[in-house]
């Protein structure tokens, strides 16, 4: 209805944009900033609905398309009312465009990071190698990919905490994206004192049998306790599963299981040990 109401203002303005007097100049380009903007607009919806309808996306789920033409219009439009800024200040188009390079140069060093967040952004929401409900790892964090933004990407951590990863690590840093992967494998770092328990065969004989109630979730024969580093009096062990799906809150309840049962079994050991020196 705004867009239809722009048109027919276009189309007669030679019936009432005189009658404004010496504001017609700065009516005119605002109508037509507002004309360009209400367009865009539309034409980015209609083409969202398009998508959703292709992809059978109900509403308000969204995806990295849909997020990637919203970002976009966000960009269009900031170029398009700075165009506006400098119509209003008596700069015609045509030497804006040539004085643009000028412009650009100096806008690229004081705002390089912000634009290479911008640019890593529209390439990352239309990338297919990650996409909203992925769960991923970048750098030391790890998570599940909530929300695409121009500049970051928001990233639901285990502990429910909600980080917000700059978009050039998506570009620059290496990215493991277990969904697409298709990788289920689930991995718990510790470290353990080497006198604090018996073998390597009994500890993880000891944490199969605690996630015993989890084994419908877990893929048969899939545990392993591996020997990441022997360190002078420790181990540093990951002890590793494959979940049959991937599920937030069920490998969050399997990991607390397991750090809670290596805590009880060295505590069982460091006691039973004790007892024996008696």
């Amino acid at each position: 209805m705004a867009l239809s109401g722009l048109v027919v203002l276009k189309l007669f303005q030679h019936r009432w944009l005189g009658q404004m007097a010496p504001n017609e100049y700065f009516v005119q380009v605002t109508l037509n900033f507002l004309l360009f903007a209400f367009s865009a607009n539309v034409a980015v919806m209609l083409v969202s609905w398009i998508y959703r309808r292709r992809k059978e996306l109900p509403y308000p789920k969204v995806d990295n398309i849909v997020l990637g033409l919203e970002n976009l219009y966000y960009i269009i439009l900031a170029v398009a009312g700075i165009v506006m800024m400098f119509a209003l200040m008596g700069i015609p188009p045509k030497e804006l465009l040539t004085s643009m390079s000028i412009v650009a140069a100096a806008i690229a060093i004081i705002f390089k990071e912000f634009i290479f967040e911008i640019i890593s952004g529209t390439v990352v929401g239309f990338s297919k190698d990650i996409s909203i409900d992925d769960y991923v790892k970048v750098g030391e964090h790890r998570g599940k990919i909530i929300n695409l933004t121009i500049t970051k990407v928001a990233l639901l951590n285990e502990d429910d905490d909600v980080i917000f990863i700059p978009n050039h690590m998506f570009i620059t840093e290496e990215v493991v994206n277990y969904t697409k992967l298709e990788l289920r494998k689930v991995n718990v770092e510790f470290e353990v004192d080497i006198n604090s328990f018996g073998t390597i065969e009994e500890l993880e004989a000891d944490l199969t049998q605690a996630l015993a109630d989890y084994h419908e979730h877990i893929g048969p024969d899939s545990f392993h306790l591996r020997i990441v580093e022997v360190r002078k009096d420790s181990l540093a062990l990951k002890f590793q599963y494959v979940v049959n799906r991937r599920e937030r809150e069920l490998e969050r309840e399997i990991r607390k299981k397991t750090v809670r049962q290596v805590v009880n079994y060295v505590k069982t050991h460091l006691a039973r040990k004790r007892g024996e020196s008696f």
